[in-house]
């Protein structure tokens, strides 16, 4: 906290952060009489959003005392913005301003009696934050005084000889000379020893840490001709130093990191071999996904899937001169985004290459940084005095260890991806002497420049449309559909180093509906023309510093508020020309991946003229949205090189993964996910293989799609097969190395194959027999036996059965007693087996609660295998199976019971009788002496035994000392699980995250409850859609469940025999906890998934209209208009804000309750916490930030809190639209269902 005085001759501290939407009021507050004459009419809330650094100054009370707003062109609107560095060149002289160094103040703000104090801090802390930055500029009218508090920040800048422009504005200038000036640096010297150990001493832990053990006095003391040593000082006084070192293991760097975009840390040499015998992904002629540059090579178990890193760069293979520097150009760009198609880690048996250097060492090293902390930012001043003593060497490198947060130095570097084997425990990062340059100049694209494009991009995978798109900006300014487009250039020393290409956001607002855009911008504050979308970014490697003001600029050429960026799953073919075919851009590293919005499914017929707009309701291909604009382009997220790897791909993990993906602050580089079929979602959607296995309804295709882990994840194909603790690494298919920070296991219970017990099928099932049942096979399986566990498996199975028995004659036997029995006897049926060929063996079951958990249902499940001629055999323990004259098929199957044996010729056997913990990762983590209890062992907070590895999801226990066995991660939801358990290790990495709740008394003795629902769906025998949503509970029988007192009351319409079942269960404080469809006709299963944890009241008063005979049919019920506010994705927030009033300010509310004319309606009935009120959800932003009343259907007046919440935040207005349209003040049920009152409606919350 720095410290500034007021007029007063007050002292005290201040921080200094980025401005936020709820400081407005403070700083409108400010505004005197002579803010509007110097800056104008200004619009707060606007300027945030288009300012490209807004700085807030707080007390030591954090009480905002001050704001400044700093954009990309000048405050007052003198010229275009687009215009503004030649209409300066021209009215004034003796400047070296230019787009890179300049910023213009358009508003300063201040408490009264601080404005000299903070402005000076302002701008101080403006150049400290933006090591670029060197001046700052104010236009304010001539006739005008600048302010007191400002006179002293700046200085006048004469206009040139005849400027108009000098008559009626002054242009005032502050240099960064006056403020934060850079630093001088010079060789170490020993009489420097004294002014560095005041800052060595303080930092000498951390130093240790990241750097390694080192001397200073030795450090200063042995320098020559490979080892250096600098100092920085400020008025004679050293302030920093710098230890250099030209020996570099360039080597060692090329087996841990992708070193391709640096040419090897190598010089070049004639016998360098380069070539990498890959197949391109898309044939000639053929348009691409925006996924990758090659294509994959079939992927087999025990490959290695590794995708480089967001921060690779750009080009491949060739070297152009900038001033005499030889630039490196590497093929980065096609590697910056993690492609969804895999590159397998070839063993070195099947032919692996990597490039070959020839050429020597390139690069010299870093190997220490000390530097007092008020001078950190300024820390790139040591490189130009390193580049001048290693004059032979191109690239400055510096190793840091993986936990270390990345400094400021780092920012500047570009950080080399590392290989998942590596084992070297340290990140790389590389700069380019090149990179120091400030001639960097962005300008739009002409003509001239298509040859330049040519050559920049002539190694890419999209090179032609890259050129050709530029071809077509410089020739029509439009695509060939109309579409305006825009084409920039970035040029060093008249060479063009990047190009990129942007068109006009035409599908915003379908944007806006299908994506939370709002949690970064104010929708309002934005023109529809102001919104891009980003086609192609291209910049070489070499200036990787430089990304972030090259978006600004494309921002301020082409007059954009917002870039838009989407990335396509792998399976899209790109035969479309648009929006398909992107090429990959080196700036994703520099966006904000944008979270999806949960769509309601709406009944366009019941919604009549109150459906959406087709615009928003159409149906487009998925994708993954990335975003940058104005306030975010200079800010930058927290980098976390800590590696993270993830084993498994169930639902926890990918959760797991897609809570820190998405996280807002931080930026993680090293997630990797070893799984044996790789990242899920790569297939086309819609296959009728997914029906083989019952639905969590956890994620979908859609789901996998707009998350594109594949932009963010490494993943290593192939199964885990050891850990060693001491190491820190993963054994994956007994071959390779991947070392971990924090392992995190997530593999879940996998249907095993069943070994047959052996026992004579003549005689009974007898009690030996099952005390050793079920045991795993450990023989060879055969080619016929299929045990289903994810999409892959049933894609081989389904294929099998294609190719091997569905032409043909034979039995399938299906072999379980949970329901993927079912869903695979329906599976079987439309891929056209007929029904008597297909035999449902069930083996005795080992609870009392049967897998449908519904009498009924089951009932008319039996019905629909009778009909289709389906066998069922019921207690059959598989004894036997023979193998005829192909050993690698089971060509019959013999069962015992109880009664008469089974015995059944076989051409299909699918098992789903056995789940438990894969042998394989039960051996690896018995081996690596993880605490084993049937299940892996972890306490409430996700830990096992070691501190690095953590836990979740079905392979997993509580410790017997909760002495809570039946409770396991198995009774909750699979999402919410992986959720919490990122928010568990968050804590590790976000400075800025705030503490959690405290734990109740004695937490070692308690389990963590969780809220969410469990879900199952799917289609079943007889063509029924199924789905159950339960809450977290040990399973029971449903009729045990209705004995109890407590057990709630139950709301059911049709019969399941009829396909039209429906179920609703309300807790005692009615509550839903349980919902069970079974329809012939599909229904909208993420709206019925809205309905859980609702207040019947919410529900249009359901008890009462059920008990009154208005409700015949409850998929009808809520399919009508008022249902939809309820399946919006932000009504949670709605809850969440009209909770907030309800409970603030009690005597304003009475009194305007008393104005209403309820007065009657007490303030105990209102103000009763309850869980209806949506507490488990995660905290997100108000609706009153995004507000999107347009897709919410405004059947009667009442469904558009949300807009009006957006415009109007007083008590009424916010009580009005929740009235009917006839605008009664009572509640009346016998009106019709599209027509909620508000008692009724406040009344719900308040219980």
């Amino acid at each position: 906290m720095d410290t500034i005085t007021s007029s007063r001759r007050n002292t005290g501290g201040v921080s200094v952060r980025r401005t936020e939407s709820h400081d407005v009021l403070d700083i409108i507050s400010f505004f005197s009489t002579g803010t509007e004459g110097v800056f104008g009419r200004v619009d707060v809330m606007f300027l945030l959003e288009k300012s490209n650094l807004a700085l807030t100054l707080c007390n030591e009370k954090s009480e905002v005392i001050a704001h400044a707003a700093f954009l990309d062109y000048p405050n007052w609107n003198i010229t275009d913005q687009a215009n503004w560095e030649p209409f300066l060149h021209k009215n004034y002289t003796n400047h070296k301003c230019t787009p890179l160094n300049t910023l213009f103040m358009h508003l300063f703000v201040a408490k009264e009696g601080h404005a000299a104090g903070c402005s000076r801090e302002t701008v101080r802390r403006a150049f400290i934050l933006l090591p670029e930055l060197q001046f700052i500029l104010l236009f304010i009218p001539a006739e005008e005084n600048l302010e007191p508090g400002l006179r002293g920040v700046f200085a006048v800048m004469p206009p040139a000889v005849g400027s108009a422009v000098g008559k009626k504005f002054t242009l005032l200038v502050c240099p960064r000379h006056r403020c934060h000036p850079r630093l001088h640096v010079r060789q170490a010297r020993l009489e420097d020893y004294d002014d560095l150990m005041l800052i060595w001493t303080p930092q000498s832990k951390t130093l240790k840490k990241t750097f390694g053990e080192h001397l200073l006095v030795d450090l200063m003391e042995h320098q020559d001709e490979e080892n250096k040593a600098a100092v920085c000082e400020v008025d004679g006084t050293a302030v920093g130093f710098m230890s250099l070192c030209s020996q570099v293991n360039v080597s060692l760097f090329q087996e841990c990191f992708d070193l391709g975009p640096f040419h090897g840390l190598c010089k070049q040499h004639a016998e360098d071999v380069l070539q990498v015998p890959r197949k391109p992904s898309v044939q000639e002629g053929e348009d691409e996904s925006n996924q990758t540059s090659q294509k994959a090579a079939p992927v087999s178990r025990g490959d290695l899937e590794r995708v480089p890193g967001p921060d690779a760069a750009v080009q491949e293979d060739e070297a152009t001169t900038v001033s005499q520097t030889e630039l490196p150009l590497d093929d980065g760009s096609t590697r910056d985004l993690k492609a969804s198609e895999t590159r397998p880690f070839e063993t070195e048996e099947e032919g692996a290459f990597r490039p070959v250097y020839r050429g020597a060492s390139n690069a010299f090293c870093i190997r220490l940084l000390c530097i007092d902390e008020a001078y950190e930012t300024r820390s790139l001043d040591f490189l130009h005095y390193a580049f001048e003593v290693f004059p032979d060497r191109d690239f400055c490198v510096i190793l840091v260890p993986h936990h270390v947060l990345e400094f400021p130095l780092l920012q500047s570097f570009a950080r080399a991806v590392p290989f998942c084997t590596s084992s070297l425990g340290r990140e790389l990062y590389v700069l380019h002497r090149a990179g120091l340059l400030t001639s960097f100049n962005v300008r739009r694209a002409t003509t001239n420049d298509l040859l330049g494009i040519k050559t920049l991009a002539e190694t890419l995978s999209l090179n032609e449309r890259i050129w050709n798109d530029c071809k077509i900006f410089t020739q029509a300014r439009r695509d060939p559909d109309g579409m305006p487009v825009q084409a920039f250039v970035a040029e060093v020393l008249d060479q063009i180093v990047g190009v990129s290409v942007i068109r006009d956001e035409m599908d915003i607002e379908y944007v806006r509906s299908r994506y939370n855009i709002e949690d970064f911008i104010h929708f309002n504050c934005h023109q529809q023309e102001e919104h891009g979308h980003l086609c192609h970014f291209v910049l070489n490697p070499v200036f990787h510093r430089y990304t972030k003001h090259f978006l600004k600029e494309i921002l301020r050429l082409a007059h954009k508020s917002a870039l838009y960026y989407p990335v396509y799953p792998q399976y899209v073919e790109g035969k479309l020309q648009s929006p398909c075919a992107h090429s990959l851009t080196s700036a994703l590293h520099y966006m904000t991946p944008v979270r999806p919005r949960r769509q309601i499914v709406y009944p366009l017929q019941e919604l009549g003229m109150n459906a959406p707009s087709e615009q928003l309701s159409k149906d487009q291909l998925s994708f993954s949205l990335n975003l940058t604009n104005r306030k975010l382009v200079l800010e930058s997220k927290v980098s976390i090189n800590t590696r993270i790897v993830v084993v498994g791909a169930s639902d926890v993990g990918i959760s797991f993964l897609e809570t820190l993906i998405f996280w807002p602050r931080l930026k993680f580089n090293n997630l990797t996910l070893i799984s044996v079929h790789g990242l899920p979602g790569k297939d086309p959607p819609g296959s009728k293989r997914r029906r083989f296995l019952i639905n969590s309804h956890c994620f979908n295709d859609e789901d996998y799609a707009q998350m594109s882990l594949c932009s963010w994840v490494n993943v290593v194909v192939g199964k885990m097969t050891g850990i060693n603790r001491a190491a820190k690494y993963v054994v994956v298919s007994e071959e390779k190395k991947v070392p971990y920070d924090y392992l995190v296991l997530c593999t879940g219970q996998n249907y095993q194959a069943l070994a047959p017990t052996g026992a004579d099928i003549k005689l009974p099932t007898d009690s030996q027999v099952m005390s050793e049942w079920p045991q795993r096979y450990t023989g060879k399986i055969p080619s016929n036996h299929f045990t289903l566990n994810d999409d892959q498996d049933c894609l081989r199975a389904a294929h099998w059965l294609q190719e091997n028995l569905v032409s043909s004659r034979g039995n399938v036997i299906v072999y379980g007693n949970t329901i993927d029995i079912y869903t695979t006897v329906e599976t079987l049926l439309s891929l056209g087996i007929d029904g008597s060929r297909i035999h449902l063996v069930q083996p005795p079951l080992s609870s009392d609660v049967p897998c449908l958990h519904n009498a009924e249902v089951e009932g008319a499940v039996r019905e629909a295998l009778a009909q289709a001629g389906v066998a069922l055999h019921g207690d059959g323990v598989l004894a036997q199976w023979g193998e005829g004259s192909d050993p690698e098929l089971i060509t019959w199957a013999a069962f015992t019971t109880a009664t008469t044996p089974l015995k059944l010729q076989c051409s299909a056997f699918f098992s789903f009788a056995y789940r438990a913990v894969d042998y394989e990762t039960f051996k690896a983590v018995n081996d690596a002496c993880l605490v084993f209890d049937g299940k892996l062992v972890i306490d409430a907070k996700f830990c096992t035994n070691d501190v690095s590895i953590r836990a979740a999801g079905p392979l997993t226990k509580f410790s017997r000392r909760y002495c809570k066995d039946e409770w396991t991660h198995s009774n909750f939801s699979s999402r919410e699980i992986g959720f919490e358990l990122a928010a568990s290790m968050l804590s590790l990495f976000d400075p800025t995250l705030q503490p959690r709740s405290e734990p109740p008394e004695g937490p070692d003795r308690l389990i963590p409850m969780y809220k969410g629902c469990k879900v199952k769906g799917g289609v079943l025998p007889g063509g029924y859609n199924y789905l159950h949503v339960s809450k977290p509970a040990v399973p029971t029988r449903l009729d045990t469940e209705l004995a109890q007192c407590d057990h709630g009351t139950e709301i059911i319409t049709g019969e399941a025999g009829q396909g039209n079942y429906f179920r609703m269960h309300f807790s005692r404080y009615k509550m839903v906890d349980g919902i069970t469809c079974f329809s012939k006709e599909p229904f909208p299963v993420s709206n019925y998934l809205c309905l859980y944890g609702q207040h019947e009241r919410l529900l249009n008063d359901l008890f009462y209209r059920w008990r009154a005979g208005q409700i015949t049919d409850l998929y009808s019920y809520f399919r009508e208009p008022w249902s939809m506010a309820i399946y919006h994705d932000r009504f949670i927030d709605l809850q969440k804000e009209l909770r907030q009033i309800l409970m603030s300010e009690q005597a304003a509310r009475q009194r305007g309750w008393a104005e209403l004319g309820w007065a009657e309606l007490g303030w105990a009935e209102l103000g009763t916490a309850s869980a209806a009120w949506g507490a488990a959800t995660p905290p997100r932003s108000t609706p009153s930030q995004h507000g999107n009343g347009d897709v919410i259907p405004n059947s009667q007046g009442w469904l558009n809190p949300l807009l009006l919440l957006e415009k109007n935040g007083s008590f009424q207005a916010l009580i009005k639209p929740l009235c009917s349209s006839e605008g009664e003040g009572t509640y009346s049920p016998a009106h019709s269902h599209a027509q909620l009152r508000l008692p009724a409606f406040f009344r719900a919350w308040g219980r």
